[in-house]
């Protein structure tokens, strides 16, 4: 099949792409990587009057390191460019870990990181990976601008808080504490597949070698990343032995995500497969804390 159709508006400052947006509201859809849109066009499950591209939009697409050594990300930045960045893999190395494991190349060559995480997809990478970093976004429409929270962005499946004249303009990407460790896994069927589960981690340690903080975001098993935050919060002040980390994974899975069965796996399947994924991922993200300090 193909698109129903449209009006196609080329911005080429984000000025000119706010006008537009403000002027057809709900009419329109914004195009950045298109690697979700075009085929849900393409079969008329969204049919857009209006179609604002904002590829020609040189002003979003950035990568900076800010003052504090966190990273500035522009929301039409490919996740290609990430991927490679040396920038990246130094500031926000969970990130860059992450990169390689979405999709296919031809996908990441043409996806952008703000596109993903407006579309919400709760087996995308990036929106859990944003989430467990702690990362903000700047929303912007016409007149203004407002930042908010990763963990406050979505809402349901594939509905964030961006409003109908917002486009996200902007990530940033808060440095990692020291004695920090970081990790994401994830179990799909095949390479570049949609995972059936993953599970990222970043785990600090004080000097005793005790969690001080802990973030655990899990993917594909709930409509949005799921929070484990009360098993986060159960390895806080304690030293993260391997029957800890087998508790808190435990606690996790059962408690904290909502897995729904599909033709992939049932219900149960996946509650499995997270506690391992978790087990796994609190160790290794453990044992690159304990890698900064000396115990």
């Amino acid at each position: 099949m193909k698109p129903a159709p449209f009006k196609y508006i080329a911005p080429t400052t984000l000025e000119e792409a706010l006008d537009a947006l403000a002027k057809y509201g709900y009419d329109a859809k914004l195009l950045a990587g298109g690697q979700s849109l075009i085929p849900v066009m393409n079969f008329r499950l969204a049919q857009p009057a209006v179609l604002i591209d904002l590829n020609g939009v040189k002003e979003m697409d950035f990568l900076q390191v800010d003052r504090e050594n966190g990273v500035r990300i522009g929301g039409m930045t490919r996740q290609s460019r990430l991927e490679f960045s040396e920038i990246i893999r130094e500031h926000a190395p969970l990130l860059s870990e992450v990169m390689p494991q979405i999709a296919h190349p031809q996908i990441r060559n043409r996806g952008t990181i703000g596109g993903s995480l407006a579309h919400a997809d709760p087996a995308a990478e990036l929106p859990v990976i944003t989430v467990a970093l702690g990362a903000r976004f700047r929303l912007q429409r016409q007149g203004g601008d407002r930042w908010i929270d990763a963990d406050g962005c979505y809402e349901a499946l594939f509905l964030t808080v961006l409003e109908a004249e917002e486009i996200l303009v902007e990530v940033d990407v808060p440095p990692l504490r020291a004695n920090t460790g970081y990790a994401f896994q994830e179990f799909s069927r095949r390479h570049g597949d949609f995972a059936l589960a993953g599970v990222a981690a970043v785990i600090t340690l004080d000097g005793d070698g005790r969690v001080s903080r802990a973030r655990l975001v899990y993917l594909n098993v709930g409509e949005i990343p799921m929070v484990a935050s009360k098993a986060a919060a159960a390895m806080v002040g304690e030293r993260p032995t391997p029957e800890l980390i087998e508790h808190v994974a435990q606690m996790a899975s059962k408690d904290e995500i909502e897995p729904a069965a599909d033709i992939h796996g049932t219900a149960a399947y996946k509650h499995h497969l997270a506690t391992v994924l978790g087990k796994r991922t609190i160790q290794v993200a453990v044992d690159r804390a304990r890698s900064g300090i000396e115990l």
